[in-house]
């Protein structure tokens, strides 16, 4: 095996670009009413402002929301991307097998990571596990990821096609992406891949997506403090 085999327990999340602001969504809302308005003239008036917004995320008028957009950069174990992209409300391009030959990086659990499933579906906590359970589920995964990649490997020297040799490697292996939103497609992912107190509607998200979305939200804190806050006192409900 050429490659340095790498075990990751974290995932990375990077702020590329954005145009969002709160401004975005005071301007996108008073044309209703006032019609073409100058960037200048907004913020001119605080409280006003963080009213309006409060205002907009409580009654749930959303589209003056989606007149922003912010693009990260995430690096995450393929089985988090599969979670991601059921959100059918933002862009995405992923890195390709299929084009490149994929790196022997691969997703193991931290310590403070619960293991045991308690319940059922619809009524369930997870809990923490023994030290023997995390030493078993280590090792079972490390000695799985090191027989996938040697075969991953040996296929490539092969001749075989990356697009095919790519099927033998785990979902825990990781990728890459761009993705691509507006505040109001956030606030939607952050409502159902985040567990906090004080959600109007509980979510129990896997861990490893909450990871990625923690990062995102505290991006999107900085960018958009008074559209966050709104977001927080609405019960983190997406308007």
């Amino acid at each position: 095996m050429s490659e340095t085999v790498i075990f990751r327990d974290d995932v990375s999340v990077e702020l590329i670009k954005a145009s969002a602001s709160d401004a975005d969504v005071i301007w996108a809302a008073r044309v209703s009413t006032a019609g073409e308005q100058s960037m200048d003239e907004i913020g001119e008036d605080p409280a006003r402002s963080a009213g309006l917004i409060n205002y907009l995320a409580r009654e749930r008028h959303g589209s003056p929301f989606e007149h922003t957009s912010m693009t990260f950069f995430v690096s995450a174990p393929i089985f988090v991307f599969r979670e991601f992209m059921r959100h059918r409300i933002a862009s995405y391009n992923e890195e390709s097998g299929r084009y490149r030959e994929l790196k022997p990086v691969f997703y193991i659990p931290s310590q403070e990571r619960k293991l045991v499933q308690v319940g059922k579906t619809g009524a369930y906590t997870f809990e923490d596990g023994t030290a023997e359970q995390f030493d078993i589920s280590v090792k079972a995964m490390k000695d799985a990821y090191l027989i996938a990649y040697d075969s991953y490997q040996k296929m490539l020297e092969a001749g075989v096609a990356r697009e095919v040799a790519r099927v033998v490697l785990p979902v825990a292996t990781y990728s890459s992406m761009y993705v691509t939103m507006n505040a109001r497609a956030l606030m939607n992912f952050l409502s159902l891949r985040t567990a906090r107190e004080g959600s109007h509607f509980p979510s129990y998200p896997q861990r490893e997506i909450e990871m990625v979305a923690e990062k995102m939200e505290a991006e999107f804190a900085k960018l958009m403090p008074l559209t966050y806050g709104a977001f927080e006192k609405s019960g983190r409900i997406a308007p």
